[in-house]
């Protein structure tokens, strides 16, 4: 697959502090790339260096071959970009902005009412093309600023937080748009929303204070999880003490969480090293005659190795300041 967007050792400084500290990334045509981090990580003042919109203290990055830099609009033609609380001018009407977008991009004046149109339509903003921008809810901005991103058909979109603000079924349409549009396209989403990961990415980077911790599928991610493998099931609170100290003799078996659900108690058995003990837990379970009303196996949480990797567990990058 083509290289669409590449980054190489990008760096910025503010003063004394380090926001970012050689970040080295490529995106893919077709590829979906989730880009993660706890606030103040760096993942905006990234963005904003990849599109062109800051310049790096050092490093560089190149979109379809082109150097990105704050003075090279041809390189920028080639981005869509829809930064967090993006700027729109609340005084003007849907179509209105979306006008003065499309005529900012040079497209044919002929073209315009239908590149509207169309990118008005992909985000379902028909309903409120005529209201002043100001009188939106925070859900319609958040796609009044989507539509502008897309307006020029980029190679490459780069979309800070694209569904903040938006309920459930907005979500939802948000993502099988982006989707959509990654067949012919490199598309990085920062997201705060760990399901979007698994929903939409086929590659997730997560950074901390300024450095990339980890890089790799949703799977992969998920296989360094401590949740790896791990079995879960419920049982009746009379004898959830009786499992769990059987539980604990079972060979591999790492330790055990207890949750109570009602009148049952969820057991979490975790095994050591990820090994698959589903069966040992199944066969004592049922030698047993346990009351077991659920039993599954985690095939591992992106939650708990975003914690790791940010939180110190496990972590081995370098502090940027």
């Amino acid at each position: 697959m083509d290289i669409l967007l590449e980054a190489k050792g990008l760096t910025k400084r503010f003063g004394s502090f380090t926001a970012v500290d050689g970040i080295s990334l490529s995106v893919h045509k077709g590829e979906v790339l989730g880009f993660l981090g706890p606030n103040g990580a760096g993942k905006s003042t990234t963005m904003k260096m990849l599109t062109g919109f800051l310049a790096p203290t050092s490093g560089s990055a190149v979109v379809c071959g082109e150097a990105v830099t704050t003075g090279n609009v041809k390189a920028r033609a080639r981005i869509g970009y829809l930064p967090e609380g993006a700027p729109l001018y609340g005084e003007m009407t849907t179509r209105a902005f979306l006008t003065f977008v499309a005529e900012s991009h040079k497209i044919p004046k002929a073209e315009i009412p239908d590149v509207v149109e169309s990118a008005a339509s992909a985000v379902h903003l028909h309903g409120v093309m005529q209201q002043r921008i100001e009188t939106l809810s925070k859900g319609f901005k958040r796609r009044v600023g989507l539509a502008a991103a897309i307006m020029h058909a980029p190679d490459v979109l780069v979309l800070d937080e694209p569904t903040d603000g938006l309920d459930p079924n907005q979500k939802h349409e948000v993502r099988r748009l982006i989707e959509a549009m990654s067949v012919d396209r490199a598309i990085i989403i920062s997201t705060h929303i760990l399901e979007e990961v698994d929903a939409l990415c086929h590659r997730a980077v997560i950074i901390n204070r300024g450095h990339i911790v980890a890089d790799g599928t949703p799977s992969e991610l998920r296989s360094r999880s401590k949740y790896r493998n791990a079995v879960t099931m419920l049982v009746p609170q009379a004898e959830a003490e009786r499992a769990a100290s059987a539980l604990k003799r079972v060979g591999n078996v790492a330790r055990i969480e207890a949750a109570s659900e009602g009148d049952k108690m969820r057991l979490t058995v975790l095994s050591k090293g990820n090994a698959d003990i589903a069966d040992s837990v199944g066969d004592i379970a049922a030698v047993s005659n346990w009351q077991v009303s659920q039993f599954s196996v985690d095939p591992g949480r992106l939650d708990d190795v975003f914690r790791q990797v940010t939180e110190g567990e496990g972590y081995t990058g370098g502090r940027g300041a």
